[in-house]
């Protein structure tokens, strides 16, 4: 098995300086076209592969960048990467994709890789498990560029891309009343995640701002999944608790609720009216549609980029909101 050619083979083979072979094969106008030809002739036919980590090293950027996301497979993260990708490949950017699952020590785990591989910048949504952030302050200690999206922590002084949670919250919470409801559960995100407090903020204040009352009791906590959904909506029905509407953060727990009505024979929406958030490509297909808030995550993820590639030496806190869009659908026109 041939062993890998290197640029001192090159110019050992054609009895020049390996200076001149890097030059040659980075087209510098100081060497003539006649030597450029000839040191790339010789290296294509020997089949040399620069060492792309070792050149952006001495470079000083290594043109790869790093998301570090709850999961891949959720509609509104893959777009999110879609528009940074669109943007990072006009800068000839690569983008290296991790995914912790919801785990706080993956989280670290891939981080600690990241730097490894001498990334430019690392693009991260904070997993739910995640309530300790010493490993994003030593993140922060280093040249990496740091940019928080979606799911972010304010008081770290990182720039950050998120979506007005709170107004979006709000927007669904006043449709809700608008429609009748007045005795309106929320299923609620872990509120160490600053875009779970905010929704659940939104709700709150919707109500008050209506003269409804705020129970602790018709706030269900780290309620997310389909699973958590259809299980609490169970419980509410064998024990004769329905509410008039559910406000979910999640569109996963509102399709859960969606599913045991519909098990339990309990219409939607004349019986209870059902909302979730993210507008995931299946609340537009489930009868009855399943109203929601967009996020726009393409547009997010976009802005996270462009945010990387304009930062320059500036070193204050860059802040970008996206507002939310809420699409009405059946599961909550009840008038």
């Amino acid at each position: 098995m041939r062993s890998k050619i290197t640029i001192h083979d090159i110019a050992r083979s054609l009895n020049i300086s390996p200076s001149t072979v890097s030059r040659a094969l980075n087209d510098n106008p100081r060497i003539s076209k006649t030597t450029r030809q000839q040191v790339k002739e010789f290296a294509q036919s020997n089949g040399y592969n620069p060492n792309i980590l070792a050149s952006s090293l001495r470079k000083g950027r290594s043109m790869n960048v790093g998301i570090v996301l709850p999961r891949i497979n959720r509609h509104f993260f893959s777009n999110v990467i879609g528009g940074m990708e669109e943007i990072l490949n006009e800068s000839n950017h690569n983008l290296i994709i991790c995914q912790t699952l919801e785990d706080y020590t993956k989280e670290i785990d891939n981080i600690k890789t990241l730097v490894n591989l001498h990334v430019d910048a690392i693009f991260i949504s904070l997993a739910t498990g995640t309530k300790n952030l010493d490993h994003i302050k030593e993140l922060m200690n280093t040249d990496i560029h740091v940019v928080m999206f979606d799911r972010v922590n304010e008081s770290l002084g990182i720039d950050l891309v998120k979506l007005d949670d709170y107004m979006g919250s709000m927007n669904t919470v006043n449709h809700l009343i608008s429609q009748g409801c007045k005795n309106i559960m929320h299923f609620s995100g872990p509120t160490h995640i600053k875009a779970y407090e905010e929704r659940q903020q939104g709700y709150r204040e919707a109500l008050e701002n209506n003269n409804l009352n705020v129970s602790s009791e018709y706030i269900i906590d780290d309620t997310l999944t389909k699973e958590k959904g259809y299980q609490v909506m169970i419980n509410l029905i064998e024990n004769n608790k329905i509410p008039d509407a559910i406000f979910s953060a999640s569109d996963y727990s509102a399709l859960g609720a969606v599913l045991a009505c519909r098990e339990k024979n309990i219409s939607i929406p004349s019986g209870i009216c059902i909302a979730g958030f993210a507008n995931e490509p299946f609340t537009e297909f489930i009868r009855p549609g399943l109203t929601s808030t967009d996020q726009n995550p393409e547009l997010m993820g976009k802005k996270v980029a462009e945010l990387f590639l304009q930062k320059g030496a500036n070193t204050d806190q860059i802040k970008s909101i996206i507002e939310p869009e809420l699409i009405i659908r059946e599961s909550t026109l009840k008038l």
